[in-house]
């Protein structure tokens, strides 16, 4: 899967979450999952506890944050 591919698992909706970036399809954040693997729980670990999300869906989440790590240096 491409980091395009990865991107466009993620939604931005004025109308869900309060247009908070989430996993597309899902009201759960991509902040929380990025707080979730800082705080050292693995991808095992949080799709235990969010089984409804895919491996790719926290992956997602991480080109996320990059994409937008890299917007900030621009």
């Amino acid at each position: 899967m491409t980091h395009k591919d990865l991107l466009e698992r993620i939604a931005i909706d004025p109308a869900v979450c309060g247009g908070k970036p989430c996993i597309r399809g899902h009201r759960i954040w991509v902040s929380l999952i990025l707080d979730f693997l800082a705080s050292g729980m693995s991808t095992d670990e949080i799709l235990r506890e969010y089984p409804q999300l895919t491996a790719e869906d926290v992956r997602a989440c991480v080109a996320y944050g990059s994409e937008m790590s890299e917007q900030l240096r621009a």
